[in-house]
């Protein structure tokens, strides 16, 4: 026991939860997801199936986690419907032939439509904390995602008491839920540095049904050293972003910044803690990567917000053996409030993510492959991209070494309209869309951010046809992705198509 709660091991604890149910896991990303209740809850799964029984679960969670949660269940085919976000291999390949069922959702609104009833009851939370208070008091570990939520709709709470984590990460977390409409009122965060909500989350003591004690590390994947392309990105957002400074477009002393996920969001953050031109700033985030960790220790980030730490065990172990540093420099939030539009907009943040592709004229597409495959999800990019002081995207200019051009005439999938994406940066340069018609948008990412082996065969593009606001041909706009899908290489797309009469 501890305190009134019962012990379980994590087979106990599995067993627990009956086929058909819905369970939110707490965590974002690898960061703070439960992992010894469903690696036992796969290893259920599979002996029920073996015996001819079905079982199947809904698995709602604060975004990605890690291959002890997303990837033991969808191997034991256990997942039923997800939501919101996810990387895992498996659980993609289900997703993609139709076996498990997925909405990608905005993951500032994954609490709410919880809340609101959108997605039915949560029957069961399972928490990964780090202490337990006797009243009921859960300290989380690296990661906030939906836990508040969570706990507060669950029929009963199932806690992960991970000693990995120490109990002396209190003090880092800021838990605030706010009220449902009518009631309603303003979220009162005016920096990133202010506290508005409590170190724990509070849980009736008479829904946590068990604890099951474990001491694993978080799953965090690591990232590809720095490659000259990435770091070509890196170098050119600085770049741009200094030159903004100096030209009074980003007030002075600077703004703070929100950054994706990823090897290319690692270099970015790199290169601007490297700039000279680039003062010291704060960041509100939804992820703390190992890049922002060192900048915080360099001084380069004064301060971070976000939902939690996404970075690698030895860096993790860092903050770990360091908490008297980062503890007034960090705060760990849930993502109804570290991507809150309504905060985003007060604070004027500088968002930068990640695109799959972006056409000429300023659409960008985050999910999926061809139109068709979902690669991850939305995250958070809308939630900060919609709302952003300046939203800049970041893309290589071409994938598959070469085969195909990430800058297209329409893109397959439309995440980010043309009307939310200002800046769009690959290793060639950076194109400003600000204020610039289709036309000219077209011209101006053609030139900056394409491949120049794609450049004559997208400028082709804009003179199939005359008139128009916006340039575009149906009857090729696809006409570089068909060429791929029939050859495997978008070189050699040819512009000869029947034109229809303009209206």
């Amino acid at each position: 026991m501890i305190g009134s709660f019962p012990m379980l091991n994590a087979a106990e604890a599995a067993a627990m939860i009956e086929n058909g149910q819905t369970v939110g896991f707490s965590g974002f990303t690898p960061a703070g997801a439960p992992k010894a209740i469903p690696m036992a809850l796969a290893e259920r799964a599979i002996a029920e199936h073996q015996a001819g029984r079905e079982f199947q679960i809904g698995v709602l969670t604060g975004a990605s986690t890690g291959p002890s949660l997303d990837g033991a269940l969808s191997k034991a085919r256990a997942i039923k419907f997800r939501t919101p976000y996810q990387t895992n291999e498996d659980l993609r390949d289900r997703i993609n032939s139709g076996q498990t069922r997925f909405f990608d959702l905005h993951l500032s609104l994954m609490p709410q439509v919880t809340r609101y009833g959108f997605l039915g009851p949560v029957d069961v939370a399972v928490v990964e904390v780090a202490d337990i208070t006797a009243g009921g008091g859960l300290v989380l570990t690296s990661g906030v995602g939906v836990s508040p939520t969570f706990c507060n709709m669950a029929k009963t709470v199932i806690v992960e008491l991970n000693r990995y984590h120490p109990p002396e990460i209190l003090g880092l977390h800021d838990i605030y839920e706010p009220a449902d409409p009518p009631h309603r009122m303003q979220i009162p965060i005016y920096k990133p540095s202010d506290r508005i909500g409590s170190p724990i989350i509070r849980v009736d003591p008479h829904k946590i049904v068990g604890i099951v004690e474990t001491n694993l590390p978080d799953e965090a994947r690591g990232f590809s050293k720095v490659s000259p392309l990435t770091e070509a990105i890196g170098n050119n957002v600085a770049e741009f972003l200094a030159h903004q400074l100096v030209e009074g477009m980003i007030p002075k002393p600077f703004l703070p910044i929100q950054s994706g996920v990823g090897d290319i969001a690692n270099s970015v953050m790199g290169a601007m803690g490297r700039h000279k031109g680039i003062p010291p700033f704060e960041m509100y985030t939804e992820v703390l990567q190992d890049s922002v960790i060192d900048l915080l220790e360099q001084g380069h980030v004064t301060f971070a917000s976000s939902c939690s730490f996404t970075v690698t065990p030895d860096v993790l172990k860092r903050v770990y053996d360091n908490l008297r540093f980062f503890r007034p420099r960090v705060l760990l939030r849930p993502q109804e409030i570290s991507n809150s539009p309504e905060v985003v907009r007060r604070l004027g943040l500088i968002s930068i993510n990640t695109a799959i592709e972006v056409d000429i004229f300023g659409n960008v597409n985050s999910t999926h492959v061809m139109g068709r495959k979902l690669m991850n999800g939305i995250g958070g990019s809308g939630d900060f991209t919609r709302n952003a002081y300046l939203s800049v995207f970041t893309t290589p200019s071409t994938a598959k070494g070469g085969k195909i051009s990430t800058i297209v005439p329409l893109v397959s999938h439309v995440d980010h309209s043309e009307h939310s994406v200002q800046i769009i940066a690959s290793e060639y340069g950076v194109a400003d869309l600000r204020g610039k018609s289709p036309f000219e948008r077209a011209n101006e990412i053609i030139d900056k951010c394409a491949h120049p082996e794609y450049r004559e065969l997208l400028r082709g593009y804009l003179h199939i046809v005359e008139g128009g606001h916006t340039p575009h041909t149906l009857s090729a706009a696809f006409k570089m992705h068909e060429q791929f899908q029939r050859t495997g290489d978008m070189h050699g797309c040819t512009w000869a198509v029947q034109t229809p009469a303009l209206v």
